[in-house]
Parts: C-alpha cells; structure tokens; sequence
C-alpha cells in the first residue's frame, strides 16, 4: 500500500463564495488567512459619509456578508464553513460553484494589498441632484460650479420668488431621478 496521495482524487484550488454573518466579513477573512493558512479576498470600499457628528471616513464591506476564499472543497470546506463568522459556502441547491480566478484576481487588483477602494464624491457641472438633508431636504437643483476644494458646489434652486443660487455641501447631494412622466 502506498502512502502516496492520488493527486487526482483531489480537486484543484478554486476560489468560493464564503456567507459570513452580518458585519463580520473581516473577522471571519482574518480567520480563514490566519488560523486557516488559504487565500482570501473580503474587499471593502471607503468613502466620506456625513452623519450628526459631521463627516466621517466610513469603510464597510463592498459585498456586505461575503468574502472569497480558495480551497479545495474536499479537504478544507468543513473548516471553513466552522469559521468564527461564517455561516456557509453560497450554493444553488446542492451545487457549490466556483469563482473564475481571473475574476477575483481582477477585483483583488482593484482594491490593493489593503483591500480597500476608495470612493471619489464626483459631482458634474450642469447635472440635477437633490439635496439630501438639512433644511432644502427634497429640493432639486442644478449644479452651476463646483467651488474650490471640491466639497461645496453652488445650485440653481426654484425658491419663493424665483431661482436662486445657493451654496451647498456635496455629501447633502444625491443624483436626482429622472423625470420618466414627461412633464
């Protein structure tokens, strides 16, 4: 008998959909790269988000509940699926599928070593946005120029008495919907 292993009786590495519990993407990756010694991809995304206590640099997951992992299913599936923070692999009824290694290496790619992309707040000269919060909550206006620094713009607003153009911040912005009635 020998104790050599049957290489082909194994499958090769491929990259899986890993469900982890809300929020714990990270923790769940850090297990699975650390105690678990596979590779993993759990990208998140950062932007600036504006909230009561002012702007604040968020980061969350970009697939909020999923992380990418690569194993072979016969040898490591049950250790991962007992992770700390992971709540199964993603199957369609019994069928496990495989991520295509170029897709994850291309995201991986994208977000860098650190695993983060950085959203950019982009606003366009002429385009129609609604304000968001603050006093003209649910005002529409056009953006006539975008002002030094980039985190206030001046908008064209339909106020009492007429247009006007108001100074407002960018993070109180969000694209206005189009008019698909045809007023």
């Amino acid at each position: 008998m020998s104790l050599e292993m049957d290489t082909e009786s194994f499958s090769e590495m491929k990259w899986y959909v890993v469900r982890t519990q809300t929020k714990r993407e990270q923790a769940a990756a850090g297990y699975i790269r650390k105690e678990l010694g596979l590779e993993v991809v759990a990208p998140q995304i950062r932007y600036t988000k504006v909230t009561r206590r002012g702007k604040v640099l968020w980061k969350e997951a970009m697939f909020p509940g999923y992380v990418f992992a690569k194993f072979q299913r016969e040898l490591s599936e049950r250790a991962v699926c007992y992770a700390p923070g992971v709540l199964t692999l993603v199957k369609f009824g019994e069928d496990v599928p495989a991520i295509a290694e170029g897709v994850v290496m291309q995201m991986a790619s994208m977000v860098g070593e650190d695993e983060v992309l950085d959203l950019e707040h982009s606003i366009e000269k002429g385009m129609e946005y609604e304000v968001a919060d603050g006093a003209l909550k649910g005002t529409v206006g056009e953006v006539l120029e975008v002002l030094s620094g980039g985190e206030r713009v001046m908008m064209l607003m339909d106020m009492i008495g007429g247009p006007r153009a108001v100074e407002i911040d960018v993070y109180s912005l969000l694209l206005s919907k189009p008019n698909l009635e045809g007023d």
